[in-house]
């Protein structure tokens, strides 16, 4: 596999300042992807239930843990579903963020 692609998966973290108020921090971390196309019957499938998938990644799962977004070239995606291929590579199913 070529791990071409550069993206940056999201966290967030939230933590209680002195006066109560709740401050959600983004965090950031760079990993190698392949960019892939959304499989026809999955895009169907996930219409019908309302969602619309977009764009599929490629990550080794050792890189995945657990974001719940993640950004490329500048846009950032909703992570719908993951799929384990094989133990070494996690698919993130994404659909862009508006």
């Amino acid at each position: 596999m070529l791990w071409c692609d550069v993206a940056n998966l999201v966290s967030y973290t939230e933590t209680t300042n002195g006066m109560g108020d709740t401050i959600t921090t983004e965090s950031l971390r760079e990993v190698f992807v392949n960019k892939k196309s959304i499989r026809q019957s999955e895009y169907y499938q996930a219409l019908s239930t309302g969602l619309k998938p977009e764009i599929m990644f490629e990550v080794r799962a050792i890189d995945y843990q657990d974001e719940e977004n993640i950004s490329y070239n500048g846009k950032l995606y909703n992570i719908l579903r993951t799929y384990s291929k094989n133990g070494e590579v996690t698919e993130l199913i994404c659909q862009a963020v508006i």
